[in-house]
């Protein structure tokens, strides 16, 4: 085991990809010498040369469209999209093109290409650059999509993506590139797409999250089992399509409480689903209302830090919703 961030274990990952395959190659905005606005591909140009680490131009529609033709043509290509808040001139080609080919072509043809993408606030990046927007494609048949929480699994998944033969979006949660870190286990390995993790043992309620607000949930639950003696279970998801319903349920059957917590907009947010699942398929072991703690239904998060601070979930307000839900 190594102590990393969360970057560097990305970085780490695309490192041992492109040795491991000469198919792999990086294509993005600034990857290249400057090694990305948040340095995850610095010193991969140097190491790997202008054909495998490509400086692309400011066109998201092209970064992407560019990977699906040479993924149709047998390469691995890593995508990176600068911002996550960037990533929509490139939707028509993500959910029409990427996500629909193998279907379309009744399994002749896929896509392996990956799509990694900064997302989320609380980094006083103002609206443009604090979106979460996974729930627009873990919607979409045809795409897997990963968020990561942790130093281990963002390597392991992201190795997982570029073996994957089908296209993958990874969220990373830009706030936690530096602030999250762990033991990352030495050597290949991958984490599968797909299970849940169940990141914490409780009995009196569970809390699902993903991505920097995992982080902040794991928090939460230390706090009030020392301030207020309530046994909080916490599941990663991890990954959002496919969802794991069997961990999500059955983490629920044992606590009978549940609350969601994820930053972007409440209103029709990832959460929804799974409290969705909840309600439809866990009804009969529910023993409280499925909470869902999620930022405000505005346009985007405030550059003003108070007002930002306002709109992000954080530990503090993710153990008040414990203590409330607990105590139904």
């Amino acid at each position: 085991m190594a102590e990393m961030t969360l970057i560097g274990a990305i970085r780490e990952a695309m490192d041992e990809e492109l040795a491991r395959d000469e198919r792999v190659f990086i294509t993005g905005e600034d990857v290249g010498p400057r090694g990305g606005v948040f340095r995850a591909t610095i010193g991969l140009y140097d190491k790997y040369g202008p054909n495998r680490v490509i400086d692309s131009p400011l066109a998201e529609l092209s970064i992407v469209g560019i990977g699906i033709g040479a993924a149709l043509a047998g390469m691995r290509p890593i995508c990176e999209i600068q911002f996550a808040d960037f990533i929509h001139p490139a939707f028509n080609q993500i959910v029409n093109e990427a996500a629909r080919m193998y279907y379309r072509s009744n399994g002749d043809w896929t896509v392996p290409m990956v799509i990694r993408a900064p997302y989320g606030g609380g980094i006083g990046g103002g609206l443009y650059h604090s979106q979460s927007v996974e729930a627009f494609f873990a919607h979409t048949p045809g795409l897997k999509v990963v968020v990561p929480s942790n130093p281990a699994d963002a390597k392991g998944l992201l190795k997982a993506a570029v073996r994957d033969p089908n296209p993958v979006l990874m969220f990373e949660p830009k706030k936690g590139y530096r602030l999250i870190k762990g033991d990352v286990p030495e050597g290949d390995y991958t984490t599968p797409i797909g299970p849940a993790n169940v990141t914490r043992e409780g009995t009196d309620l569970t809390a699902y999250a993903y991505g920097m607000m995992h982080y902040y949930t794991l928090q939460a639950a230390e706090m009030v089992a020392e301030q207020d003696g309530i046994s909080v279970e916490v599941v990663d998801i991890r990954t959002l399509n496919p969802l794991d319903k069997d961990t999500i349920l059955n983490s629920f059957k044992k606590t009978s409480k549940a609350l969601i917590v994820y930053e972007d907009n409440r209103f029709l947010g990832y959460g929804a689903e799974i409290a969705a699942i909840l309600a439809d398929e866990g009804f009969e072991w529910m023993d409280g209302p499925i909470r869902r703690l999620a930022g405000p239904d505005v346009p985007g998060v405030p550059f003003s830090h108070p007002l930002q601070e306002h709109f992000m979930p954080n530990p503090e307000k993710i153990a008040a919703a414990m203590r409330e839900l607990a105590a139904y």
